[in-house]
Protein backbone atom coordinates (compact mmCIF):
# COMPACT_ATOMS: atom_id res chain seq x y z
CA UNK A 1 0.00 0.00 0.00
CA UNK A 2 1.18 3.52 -0.79
CA UNK A 3 0.87 6.07 2.01
CA UNK A 4 1.59 9.05 -0.26
CA UNK A 5 0.87 9.46 -3.98
CA UNK A 6 1.52 12.33 -6.36
CA UNK A 7 -0.19 12.14 -9.73
CA UNK A 8 0.73 14.56 -12.53
CA UNK A 9 1.70 17.33 -10.11
CA UNK A 10 2.66 20.71 -11.60
CA UNK A 11 3.87 23.57 -9.40
CA UNK A 12 4.37 27.19 -10.41
CA UNK A 13 6.25 29.67 -8.24
CA UNK A 14 5.42 33.10 -9.55
CA UNK A 15 6.22 33.05 -13.27
CA UNK A 16 8.35 29.92 -12.95
CA UNK A 17 7.02 26.46 -13.83
CA UNK A 18 9.08 24.20 -11.51
CA UNK A 19 7.33 20.81 -11.43
CA UNK A 20 6.19 19.37 -14.76
CA UNK A 21 3.87 16.47 -13.95
CA UNK A 22 5.49 14.66 -11.01
CA UNK A 23 4.34 11.08 -10.42
CA UNK A 24 5.63 9.70 -7.12
CA UNK A 25 4.59 6.91 -4.75
CA UNK A 26 5.83 6.45 -1.19
CA UNK A 27 5.04 2.93 0.06
CA UNK A 28 3.81 2.65 3.64
CA UNK A 29 6.42 1.58 6.19
CA UNK A 30 9.36 2.05 3.83
CA UNK A 31 12.14 4.57 3.26
CA UNK A 32 11.83 6.28 -0.13
CA UNK A 33 14.80 8.22 -1.47
CA UNK A 34 14.23 11.18 -3.79
CA UNK A 35 17.43 11.80 -5.75
CA UNK A 36 18.48 14.12 -8.55
CA UNK A 37 20.84 16.86 -9.61
CA UNK A 38 20.65 20.31 -8.04
CA UNK A 39 17.65 22.20 -9.42
CA UNK A 40 15.79 19.04 -10.43
CA UNK A 41 12.74 19.98 -8.33
CA UNK A 42 13.24 17.78 -5.26
CA UNK A 43 12.77 20.45 -2.58
CA UNK A 44 9.84 21.95 -4.50
CA UNK A 45 8.21 18.50 -4.49
CA UNK A 46 8.53 18.31 -0.69
CA UNK A 47 7.16 21.82 -0.23
CA UNK A 48 4.24 21.02 -2.53
CA UNK A 49 3.43 17.87 -0.52
CA UNK A 50 3.41 20.00 2.65
CA UNK A 51 1.14 22.66 1.16
CA UNK A 52 3.79 25.38 1.49
CA UNK A 53 3.35 25.76 -2.27
CA UNK A 54 0.18 24.49 -3.93
CA UNK A 55 0.08 22.33 -7.03
CA UNK A 56 -1.33 24.21 -10.01
CA UNK A 57 -2.39 20.89 -11.54
CA UNK A 58 -2.47 17.23 -10.47
CA UNK A 59 -3.25 15.47 -7.19
CA UNK A 60 -1.51 14.79 -3.87
CA UNK A 61 -3.08 12.06 -1.71
CA UNK A 62 -2.18 10.88 1.80
CA UNK A 63 -3.60 7.49 2.76
CA UNK A 64 -6.16 7.94 -0.01
CA UNK A 65 -7.23 11.40 1.20
CA UNK A 66 -6.83 14.28 -1.26
CA UNK A 67 -4.57 16.91 0.36
CA UNK A 68 -3.74 18.85 -2.83
CA UNK A 69 -5.40 22.06 -1.64
CA UNK A 70 -4.96 21.50 2.12
CA UNK A 71 -3.19 24.09 4.26
CA UNK A 72 0.12 23.17 5.87
CA UNK A 73 -1.30 22.99 9.45
CA UNK A 74 -4.01 20.59 8.22
CA UNK A 75 -1.39 18.34 6.60
CA UNK A 76 0.73 18.40 9.76
CA UNK A 77 -2.34 17.48 11.83
CA UNK A 78 -2.71 14.33 9.70
CA UNK A 79 0.60 13.11 11.12
CA UNK A 80 3.08 14.49 8.59
CA UNK A 81 6.34 16.03 9.81
CA UNK A 82 8.70 18.03 7.58
CA UNK A 83 12.34 18.94 8.18
CA UNK A 84 13.42 21.55 5.58
CA UNK A 85 16.97 21.81 4.27
CA UNK A 86 17.66 24.85 6.49
CA UNK A 87 16.32 22.81 9.47
CA UNK A 88 14.09 25.64 10.72
CA UNK A 89 15.70 25.71 14.17
CA UNK A 90 14.79 28.64 16.46
CA UNK A 91 18.33 29.71 17.35
CA UNK A 92 17.45 31.97 20.30
CA UNK A 93 15.33 29.32 22.02
CA UNK A 94 16.75 26.44 24.03
CA UNK A 95 16.70 22.87 22.74
CA UNK A 96 13.90 22.18 25.24
CA UNK A 97 11.84 25.14 23.97
CA UNK A 98 12.32 24.02 20.36
CA UNK A 99 11.04 20.57 21.28
CA UNK A 100 8.11 21.98 23.27
CA UNK A 101 6.97 24.11 20.34
CA UNK A 102 6.66 20.95 18.24
CA UNK A 103 4.85 18.98 20.96
CA UNK A 104 1.42 20.42 20.30
CA UNK A 105 -0.25 18.32 23.00
CA UNK A 106 1.99 19.84 25.71
CA UNK A 107 1.92 23.36 27.11
CA UNK A 108 4.91 22.81 29.44
CA UNK A 109 8.00 20.60 29.20
CA UNK A 110 6.68 18.39 32.00
CA UNK A 111 3.66 17.50 29.84
CA UNK A 112 5.77 16.04 27.01
CA UNK A 113 5.62 12.26 26.69
CA UNK A 114 8.47 11.18 28.99
CA UNK A 115 8.86 7.71 27.48
CA UNK A 116 9.00 9.16 23.97
CA UNK A 117 11.57 11.75 25.05
CA UNK A 118 13.78 8.99 26.51
CA UNK A 119 13.52 7.11 23.21
CA UNK A 120 14.54 10.29 21.33
CA UNK A 121 17.44 10.92 23.76
CA UNK A 122 18.67 7.38 23.10
CA UNK A 123 18.77 8.07 19.35
CA UNK A 124 20.06 11.64 19.68
CA UNK A 125 22.12 12.01 22.90
CA UNK A 126 23.05 15.59 21.98
CA UNK A 127 19.40 16.64 22.39
CA UNK A 128 19.49 15.57 26.04
CA UNK A 129 23.02 16.86 26.65
CA UNK A 130 22.21 20.37 25.42
CA UNK A 131 18.57 20.41 26.65
CA UNK A 132 18.88 23.82 28.33
CA UNK A 133 21.32 25.39 25.84
CA UNK A 134 20.38 27.87 23.09
CA UNK A 135 19.83 25.87 19.90
CA UNK A 136 21.86 28.39 17.92
CA UNK A 137 25.02 27.30 19.80
CA UNK A 138 24.78 23.70 18.52
CA UNK A 139 27.03 22.35 15.78
CA UNK A 140 25.56 21.65 12.34
CA UNK A 141 25.22 17.96 13.09
CA UNK A 142 23.59 18.62 16.46
CA UNK A 143 21.12 21.05 14.85
CA UNK A 144 20.20 18.39 12.29
CA UNK A 145 19.59 15.90 15.11
CA UNK A 146 17.43 18.46 16.92
CA UNK A 147 15.46 19.14 13.73
CA UNK A 148 14.65 15.44 13.29
CA UNK A 149 14.00 14.96 17.03
CA UNK A 150 11.59 17.89 16.99
CA UNK A 151 9.76 16.40 13.99
CA UNK A 152 9.14 13.11 15.85
CA UNK A 153 8.43 14.46 19.35
CA UNK A 154 4.85 13.33 18.68
CA UNK A 155 4.00 10.16 16.73
CA UNK A 156 3.95 10.75 12.97
CA UNK A 157 2.86 8.51 10.13
CA UNK A 158 5.06 10.25 7.54
CA UNK A 159 8.43 11.94 8.05
CA UNK A 160 9.75 14.11 5.19
CA UNK A 161 13.36 15.30 5.43
CA UNK A 162 15.31 17.46 2.97
CA UNK A 163 19.01 16.48 2.77
CA UNK A 164 19.54 15.07 6.29
CA UNK A 165 23.22 14.19 5.69
CA UNK A 166 24.27 17.55 4.21
CA UNK A 167 27.49 18.79 5.79
CA UNK A 168 27.59 16.04 8.42
CA UNK A 169 30.71 14.15 9.53
CA UNK A 170 30.73 10.39 8.75
CA UNK A 171 30.17 9.41 12.40
CA UNK A 172 27.12 11.69 12.61
CA UNK A 173 25.81 10.25 9.31
CA UNK A 174 26.05 6.75 10.82
CA UNK A 175 24.06 7.96 13.82
CA UNK A 176 21.43 9.53 11.54
CA UNK A 177 21.09 6.32 9.50
CA UNK A 178 20.60 4.32 12.71
CA UNK A 179 17.93 6.78 13.84
CA UNK A 180 15.98 6.58 10.57
CA UNK A 181 16.22 2.76 10.65
CA UNK A 182 14.82 2.82 14.19
CA UNK A 183 11.96 5.10 13.09
CA UNK A 184 11.17 2.77 10.20
CA UNK A 185 11.13 -0.16 12.62
CA UNK A 186 8.55 1.78 14.66
CA UNK A 187 6.31 1.94 11.57
CA UNK A 188 7.09 5.47 10.37
CA UNK A 189 7.06 5.98 6.60
CA UNK A 190 10.00 8.15 5.49
CA UNK A 191 10.64 10.28 2.39
CA UNK A 192 14.18 11.67 2.14
CA UNK A 193 15.79 13.99 -0.38
CA UNK A 194 19.49 13.14 -0.55
CA UNK A 195 22.66 14.04 -2.46
CA UNK A 196 24.79 11.43 -0.67
CA UNK A 197 24.39 8.23 -2.69
CA UNK A 198 26.07 6.06 -0.05
CA UNK A 199 23.58 7.33 2.53
CA UNK A 200 20.74 6.56 0.11
CA UNK A 201 22.06 3.07 -0.65
CA UNK A 202 22.34 2.15 3.03
CA UNK A 203 18.88 3.33 4.02
CA UNK A 204 16.54 3.37 1.04
CA UNK A 205 13.98 0.71 0.15
CA UNK A 206 12.71 2.49 -2.95
CA UNK A 207 14.09 5.32 -5.03
CA UNK A 208 12.76 8.00 -7.35
CA UNK A 209 15.11 10.14 -9.44
CA UNK A 210 14.07 13.60 -10.62
CA UNK A 211 15.31 15.65 -13.52
CA UNK A 212 13.92 18.92 -14.88
CA UNK A 213 10.81 18.86 -12.69
CA UNK A 214 9.80 15.24 -13.45
CA UNK A 215 10.42 11.80 -11.98
CA UNK A 216 12.52 10.04 -14.63
CA UNK A 217 13.19 6.77 -12.80
CA UNK A 218 11.49 4.90 -9.95
CA UNK A 219 12.06 1.46 -8.51
CA UNK A 220 14.01 -0.56 -5.96
CA UNK A 221 16.94 1.15 -4.22
CA UNK A 222 18.94 -2.10 -4.29
CA UNK A 223 18.54 -2.39 -8.07
CA UNK A 224 19.51 1.25 -8.59
CA UNK A 225 22.51 0.91 -6.24
CA UNK A 226 23.78 -2.04 -8.30
CA UNK A 227 23.49 -0.23 -11.66
CA UNK A 228 26.38 2.22 -11.90
CA UNK A 229 25.63 3.01 -15.56
CA UNK A 230 22.09 4.08 -14.62
CA UNK A 231 23.41 6.18 -11.73
CA UNK A 232 25.88 7.89 -14.07
CA UNK A 233 23.26 8.63 -16.72
CA UNK A 234 20.69 10.00 -14.25
CA UNK A 235 22.89 11.70 -11.69
CA UNK A 236 26.11 12.47 -13.57
CA UNK A 237 29.03 13.35 -11.33
CA UNK A 238 26.97 15.42 -8.88
CA UNK A 239 26.94 12.61 -6.30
Amino acid sequence: MNLLELQGVHTHIGAYHILHGVDLVVPQGQVTMLLGRNGAGKSTTLRTIMGLWHASKGRVALAGQDITAAATPQIAALGVAYVPENMGIFADLTVKENMLLAARAAKRAEQMDAARLQWIFKMFPAVEKFWNHPAGKLSGGQKQMLAVARAIVEPRQLLIVDEPSKGLAPAIIDNMIDAFAELKAQGVTILLVEQNLNFAKRLGDTVAVMDNGCVVHAGSMADFAADTALQQSLLGLAI
